[in-house]
């Protein structure tokens, strides 16, 4: 039998389940808001018991401030009734004493009288006797600064006989870039803590600190120590008595050594100068701000103008060794524009250094000068660094050739000793022509006697007697020149800490390539080896006459004070002391002179 289902049935059916599944959704719908209701009311009541808890902890902290303010004022009122009683007291006492202090003037005044009345010549005398010994006082201290004085000259004259470079030390103040946070917060020893000070005007001192360590001092001596409170002008006066014997036949050499960011260009440049190189305002330098390279053409040209007219003349070059390249900074190309130019180092017949095709430029006064370092400075190679924020990074050589056409005696007693020692150095190289070979040495000795006989009795003959003569010009027809070399070194320093990268690397690894080469080349004077190292960089082979010649050597070791660059300060101290355990020009075995490779 079949089924019939009612229409109305099935559509009362199908609405039921609709409406079923429309209360379900709604009743998730209601589940969902009552979480979401709960939710928040747990966030609330959890808000609500923070805020509680902190309204709590308010009012203990105010009970307790509270109580700490009443404890506070109750110990004020205690103190301001013990100052009132004080101040009771220190009045009856003021009383007391001002009674007493009258009663005092009044017996001083009694004793006076009676003094002037019964005892003026012993009072007279007293004051004699003082007076006599405060003017003994006053001799003694003279003499003492007197006999100071004597002792540096001989101390000076003792250096200059022996040969040795003098050695000066000069520690910078601590500046805003010394205080950098350190790298564990509580650490010991603080970076910026100053472990380098002077003891005296000759002695410096570095507090070697390590953690877990005692505390171990290092003590250095040199001829002059100057601290971080003294000028340019107390540095330059302890340099100042190089640049005489520059009219005297010497030349002279002043280097500044040292890491980078201690003062190495502020004192051989001056503070205002680099401002403007670096785009700073232009303006007048103050003579306290310059260093020691304006100072010194300055002095030079005061001496020179001492002189007779027109008889020294002064020429300039500039140059820098930039990753081991020599370049003249002064060089210009046909429309006058400055161009790189490298140059070669040569060393002559004589063994002197030279520079192949280096550019000299005649000046007439200190103001010159000063206007090329300001066009040169510009071109110098620097960059930026996590030490330094202008880092030089080449070493820059400031030369000044003084050309006399009138020497004094002692530049003439120069001029022939220096020539003496180029022909026996001839000699010993063989540098004379085959036919000058089959000369009798007797009548080459005879001659070579004769020759400097001549020329110091007269200085414009010429060794015509000689079975031999040298191809070279006349002593006496040449001028006379010396030289004065300024040196600003670029710094030492790590690649940890100047944080550099690259190109920049690279110039890091030249310039303490050649720092180590300069540090090797005094090793083996100082232990006077039989082979120095000079071409092992363009830098030493560039100041191989002023390290090994007969140049005045002056090296300004500067140091930076605090615990932050303790390495390096160590390391340019220890160049230093060795530095000054070299004596220059000591007497070679015949045979086996000192070979430069």
């Amino acid at each position: 039998m079949p089924l019939f289902i009612n229409r109305d049935q099935l559509f009362a059916h199908q609405s039921k389940e609709e409406r079923i599944l429309e209360l379900e959704t709604e009743n998730a719908i209601l589940h969902l808001r009552l979480a979401e209701c709960l939710g928040k009311l747990r966030r609330d009541h959890e808000k609500e018991t923070k805020a509680l808890k902190h309204h709590l902890q308010q009012r203990n902290a105010q009970k307790i401030t509270q109580s700490a303010l009443a404890k506070l004022l109750s110990e004020v009122q205690a103190v301001k009734q013990d100052l009132s009683e004080l101040f009771a007291v220190y009045l009856s006492f003021s009383t007391e004493l001002e009674e007493q202090s009258k009663q005092l003037l009044d017996k001083v005044q009694q004793a006076s009288c009676s003094l002037k009345g019964d005892r003026g010549d012993e009072v007279q005398d007293l004051q004699a006797v003082v007076s006599a010994l405060e003017r003994s006082l006053e001799d003694e201290r003279e003499r003492c600064r007197a006999e100071r004085q004597r002792r540096k000259e001989l101390h000076n004259t003792l250096v200059e006989l022996r040969g040795n470079i003098r050695v000066h030390c000069r520690v910078r103040p601590v500046l805003p870039f010394d205080h950098v946070p350190s790298s564990t917060p509580g650490s010991w020893p603080a970076l910026s803590e100053e472990v380098v000070s002077t003891v005296s005007d000759d002695t410096v001192m570095v507090n070697c600190i390590k953690t877990g360590m005692p505390v171990h001092n290092k003590m250095y001596e040199f001829e002059r120590v100057h601290g971080p409170e003294e000028s340019q002008d107390a540095v330059f006066e302890e340099v100042k008595p190089l640049l005489t014997s520059l009219l005297d036949g010497y030349n002279v050499c002043i280097m500044a050594y040292g890491q980078t960011g201690s003062g190495k260009t502020h004192t051989m440049m001056g503070s205002q100068l680099l401002e403007e190189h670096s785009g700073g305002q232009q303006g007048a330098q103050p003579g306290a701000e310059q260093g020691i390279i304006p100072k010194a053409a300055a002095e030079l040209f005061r001496m020179i103008s001492e002189k007779p007219a027109d008889s020294h003349t002064v020429e300039v070059s500039v140059m820098e060794v930039y990753n081991n390249e020599v370049l003249d900074l002064l060089a210009k190309d046909a429309q006058g524009n400055p161009v790189e130019q490298r140059c070669d180092v040569i060393t002559t017949s004589n063994g002197a250094s030279q520079v192949i095709a280096l550019k000299y430029q005649p000046v007439r006064d200190a103001s010159e000068v000063m206007q090329i370092l300001n066009r040169v400075l510009k071109l110098r190679a620097h960059c930026p660094t996590l030490v330094h924020p202008d880092s030089s990074r080449s070493h820059l050589i400031v030369t000044l050739t003084i050309s006399s056409k009138s020497p004094n005696a002692l530049a003439l007693a120069r001029r022939l000793q220096s020539a003496k020692k180029d022909m026996q150095l001839a000699a010993q190289k063989e540098w004379w022509s085959p036919r000058c070979r089959r000369a009798n040495l007797a009548a080459r000795k005879s001659s070579e006697d004769h020759f400097f006989a001549s020329t110091a009795s007269s200085p414009s003959r010429s060794p015509s007697h000689s079975p031999c003569p040298s191809p070279r010009p006349s002593v006496s027809q040449a001028l006379f020149k010396t030289k004065l070399q300024l040196v600003d070194l670029a710094g030492s320093e790590s690649v940890g800490m100047s944080g550099v990268s690259g190109a920049a690397l690279w110039e890091v690894s030249c310039i303490n390539r050649s720092l180590s080469a300069l540090s090797d080349v005094l090793g083996a004077l100082a232990e006077q080896r039989p082979h120095v190292p000079y071409r092992n960089s363009k830098l030493t082979h560039l100041l191989q006459d002023a390290i090994g010649g007969d140049a005045k050597l002056l090296v300004m070791l500067c140091v930076s004070p605090t615990q932050r660059y303790v390495t390096e300060s160590l390391q340019s101290l220890g160049f230093g002391t060795r530095a000054r355990q070299v004596q220059k020009e000591l007497p070679r075995r015949k045979g086996n002179p000192l070979k430069v490779k």
